[in-house]
């Protein structure tokens, strides 16, 4: 395979500066600890999915207290455990994760699969998780590319302000480029490149005067020059149905019993109430108990 590297870069050097840096300044996050289990490694990955970490952190300890392995949890009953997404968002996250849990009680005997073929196969297992999973779990080789990493290498190899608006086959084939041979180093340079991107080569602030790799970042050595791309677009939130599906789903969280259809959303726009709710009924997140009443899915009175 050729590589996408231009022949200025020092891809060794760059290595090197990015280990000691990341060996300083990395965040005791509690699934980096060596102690922590695949299965905490697992979590942690689909919990930090387009949330921040500081509201991961908090939720990841009172899982693993609660469903320290992937049998406790796929033991767990499917509102309880959206009961227990609390407010980390896309809370179709947490049923797949027990679905995720009982596919590896079933087919791995509890343990999660190192084979990145097998993660690939689990419930709401991505390219990105199965690749972090078998990084950050067993530290093997894999190219493990988000945000933070994409932003850091267009910048430091490209010159670029910013990646492209969605992921590239050549920004993975430039991830693939600059691993390290040796699995562990790889592993490490995975989770270090995520970190940097997080702490200093941020998208909206980078901090280049304290950047360990600034000597050799394209972008800076050109003048940081700004973002010429296709326009980047913000989510929008308020009045969305991702706002109304979260009132549904929190309403009914903080209740042990069901609800009226009145009593979901009270406020919203009717007809947008009905649209969410039916779509939260068909992701499995809401279960319909007779003509005008609702609960998380396997409540007591959907059994009865």
């Amino acid at each position: 395979m050729v590589s996408s590297l231009p022949s200025a870069v020092d891809v060794r050097s760059l290595h090197q500066d990015v280990f000691d840096w990341y060996a300083v300044h990395a965040r005791p996050l509690p699934w980096r600890d060596p102690s922590c289990s695949p299965w905490g490694v697992l979590l942690s990955e689909v919990m930090s999915q387009q949330t921040p970490l500081a509201r991961v952190e908090p939720a990841w300890h009172e899982w693993m207290a609660r469903w320290p392995t992937p049998a406790d949890l796929a033991a767990e009953s499917p509102g309880e455990v959206v009961r227990a997404w609390g407010r980390l968002g896309y809370p179709r996250r947490a049923l797949r994760l027990r679905e995720a849990a009982t596919a590896i009680v079933e087919r791995h005997d509890g343990q999660v699969p190192r084979d990145q073929t097998a993660l690939l196969a689990l419930p709401g297992i991505g390219d990105y998780t199965a690749a972090a999973v078998a990084a950050f779990a067993f530290g093997d080789r894999s190219v493990v590319v988000d945000t933070n990493v994409r932003r850091v290498e267009a910048r430091i190899v490209g010159g670029l302000a910013q990646a492209a608006p969605s992921l590239t086959r050549a920004e993975v084939d430039l991830a693939r480029d600059l691993l390290p041979d040796v699995d562990r180093d790889a592993a490490v340079w995975n989770v270090a490149v995520m970190e940097l991107g997080a702490l200093v080569c941020t998208a909206r602030a980078p901090r280049c005067e304290v950047c360990p790799v600034r000597a050799r970042c394209a972008w800076l050595g050109a003048g940081r020059p700004a973002y010429e791309g296709p326009a980047r677009r913000g989510q929008k939130w308020h009045g969305t149905d991702r706002q109304v599906r979260g009132i549904i789903v929190q309403a009914l969280r903080e209740v042990r019993t069901s609800l009226s259809r009145t009593e979901l959303a009270p406020g919203q726009d009717e007809a947008q109430v009905d649209r969410c709710l039916a779509g939260l009924i068909e992701d499995g997140l809401v279960e319909p108990l007779g003509a005008d009443r609702f609960a998380l899915p396997g409540h007591e009175e959907a059994a009865s």
